[in-house]
């Protein structure tokens, strides 16, 4: 799925995303839809890697009387088989997959942060603005490869005190650049920063420096590694992406609070998070962040029927059974390899 524009960040610049899109039919003719998104800027399984678990997991699907075991697979491959399991049991069920996931028989729109690529600070600064005019008023800068604080700069004097500004580094700094630079922006009133530094070890020594909230991402993709975090006191909080983690419960065994990223997911991953963030806690300092999950308006078009479910700064939850998503095989014939 090509980008409207390309999608920069400190870790490399990507032109479109390759996906792939998984469909089981159950014993009982029920079609259930998942997704496996490389983590392609973070030497993660290959996309062919993935292809061809996906496909000898279908084949021993195929030969047997029940869907085989996956634990054994990447991350992606995983989560696009509990997602594609998930939609066809909740549609057998005659639910929507967020009640299927115990979060109740209602959905809320969920709230979401803008997502702007590095560049120019006037470049961020016009990002940003194009996505303030359609109510944003969270947003994420990707930091790590520019004059990180002329583009914070940039888009607070640009859009005022109002709006919460987030970074994320990709783990791109040192903990000395990152303690110079958190110190150096302290006064934009910064929200929180996405793993600024590459390892725990270093977001504690980080920690101690800085008065700036500090969430994991890369280093954080177990409950493990959540456990490990609180134990180093690495960080506030973590961010969850599904194809990070594997499966469809965000809550890393409860160690952290977290909330939802888009690994720059495709229709069918972006609906099951949507679904998935039903499941957050509803309370506490954490309970209202704005979620990562906005990256529809990056690409150029859909494979959805449904189209966009982006209204305004909120991912609505779609309607329906299941995730709720079908696919336009018109669009998907386009954008196949």
């Amino acid at each position: 799925m090509p980008f409207r524009q390309p999608y920069v960040t400190s870790r490399g610049s990507l032109d479109a995303r390759q996906l792939v899109l998984l469909r089981i039919r159950t014993a009982g003719g029920t079609i259930g839809l998942g997704e496996a998104v490389p983590m392609a800027l973070r030497g993660g399984t290959s996309i062919s890697e993935i292809v061809d678990e996906l496909q000898g997991w279908g084949s021993l699907a195929v030969e047997g009387d029940q869907f085989p075991n996956a634990t054994r697979m990447s991350t992606p491959a995983r989560v696009a088989i509990e997602m594609a399991i998930s939609d066809a049991e909740s549609k057998e069920r005659g639910m929507p997959l967020h009640e299927y996931l115990a979060a109740g028989s209602s959905a809320s729109p969920v709230l979401c942060n803008a997502t702007l690529t590095t560049g120019t600070p006037a470049g961020v600064l016009e990002q940003a603005e194009a996505w303030a005019a359609d109510g944003f008023t969270v947003f994420k800068l990707k930091v790590g490869s520019g004059d990180d604080a002329a583009q914070i700069e940039a888009v607070r004097d640009g859009l005022g005190p109002e709006v919460k500004i987030r970074i994320d580094a990709n783990g791109s700094w040192t903990v000395d650049e990152a303690a110079a630079i958190l110190d150096q922006i302290e006064s934009f009133d910064i929200e929180l920063v996405e793993q600024p530094v590459a390892d725990l070890e270093g977001m504690a020594a980080l920690r101690a420096r800085t008065s700036i909230p500090l969430v994991a991402d890369e280093s954080v993709a177990s409950e493990a590694d959540a456990k490990a975090a609180v134990d180093l006191e690495a960080c506030d909080a973590a961010t969850v992406k599904l194809s990070k983690i594997g499966h469809l419960d965000p809550s890393l065994g409860g160690h952290l609070p977290t909330y939802l990223s888009s690994a720059l997911d495709g229709p069918v991953g972006i609906a099951a998070a949507a679904h998935v963030a039903q499941t957050l806690p509803q309370s506490g300092l954490w309970s209202s962040v704005a979620q990562g999950l906005a990256t529809e308006r990056l690409f150029d078009g859909t494979i959805a029927e449904q189209g966009t479910l982006l209204d305004g700064p909120h991912l609505l939850v779609p309607d329906g059974n299941g995730l709720g998503i079908t696919i336009d095989e018109t669009a998907l014939n386009v954008h196949r390899l």
